[in-house]
């Protein structure tokens, strides 16, 4: 089985000069890098009906244009795992993501992600690219997501992604105590170092975060973040690069720190808090076909109430 692609963009000014397969990146990012070498290098992805190599520099105006069939892999099988579906409709629908569920198959996550899921859930997803998903939360991020439902959703939903109409925003717990709302506008890409990291680097892609204060705790600050970008780990990153960051957060926490004499509620819970506390909060776009602007809110779950809890309480002054 397989399902026609049928894609064009120009390139826009600020892409200008860049190579073939960076600029398809930029304007396809729904399909991997690997993908669109491989469509280019086989002539399926032309320029100006010219097919060019993927070193190849374009200009502004210049039209790519992909005209292929995408097979449907059979290694994504349909799987029974639990789906808390918030809004359906014949065109998308809006899922919210518990901790621990990896959204897609990868090296060490063959199965059992929320990608098998919604194709036993929904068994025509499989002729969408990447079964309808078109943005990620990580493993242990909770949360919204929306997933188109049809090619024509699919295509609105990732030009409403590229063109930053679509608003997500998230709840953190982090480290420290913030004086003050922000933004972060530094790029990102991948670490020098540890391929399976991000890191703010010069030569990376632009990102901007910004954050506001909900709560200040003695040595924690509870905030609320909208992304401008939706860049890999991008919160994440940015709040550990201004030394806020995330509670939990394995990768990029650096080791645990309790606050002095804190209490041993507070003292296990942060123990035991081994994820990052971020949590995909509100997510509003407008529909793919009716054009109505849509909003969803989801409530903390119940490990990041407890924390949070937890570092009210420490506030508190004890008894006289």
């Amino acid at each position: 089985m397989s399902t026609q692609i049928s894609l064009k963009a120009e390139v826009p000014e600020h892409l200008s000069g860049n190579r073939l397969d960076q600029i398809a990146a930029k304007l396809f990012p729904e399909y991997s890098r690997s993908k669109l070498q491989h469509w280019i290098k086989e002539g399926c992805l032309r320029v100006n009906d010219r097919q060019l190599r993927p070193r190849d520099r374009l200009l502004c105006g210049d039209v790519l244009a992909v005209e292929t069939e995408l097979s449907i892999s059979d290694k994504w099988q349909p799987q029974d795992i639990p789906l808390e579906i918030v809004f359906e409709d014949d065109h998308l629908l809006v899922v919210d993501k518990p901790a621990g569920l990896v959204v897609h198959p990868a090296a060490g996550n063959r199965d059992g992600t929320l990608l098998n899921g919604l194709l036993q859930h929904c068994p025509a997803l499989s002729e969408l690219p990447r079964a309808g998903i078109v943005h990620r939360l990580d493993k242990d991020t909770t949360g919204l997501m929306v997933v188109a439902k049809s090619l024509q959703s699919h295509t609105d939903l990732v030009r409403q992604m590229q063109r930053r109409e679509v608003s997500r925003e998230y709840e953190a717990a982090v480290l420290g105590v913030l004086t003050g709302g922000g933004s972060i506008d530094a790029p990102l890409g991948r670490h020098p170092v540890s391929r399976k990291k991000r890191a703010v680097v010069d030569s990376g892609q632009q990102a901007i975060t910004h954050y506001r204060v909900i709560t200040r705790f003695r040595s924690h600050t509870h905030i609320r973040v909208k992304l401008e970008t939706g860049r890999t780990h991008q919160i994440r990153v940015h709040m550990a690069h201004i030394k806020h960051p995330l509670l939990g957060d394995p990768v990029y926490g650096g080791r645990l720190q309790l606050p002095a004499a804190c209490s041993a509620a507070l003292a296990d819970s942060l123990k035991n808090f081994r994820r990052q506390a971020l949590h995909a909060c509100r997510l509003e776009l407008s529909h793919p076909v009716s054009l109505e602007t849509l909003a969803w809110q989801s409530a903390r779950p119940e490990d990041m109430e407890s924390l949070l809890g937890k570092l009210s309480e420490d506030c508190k002054p004890g008894p006289a």
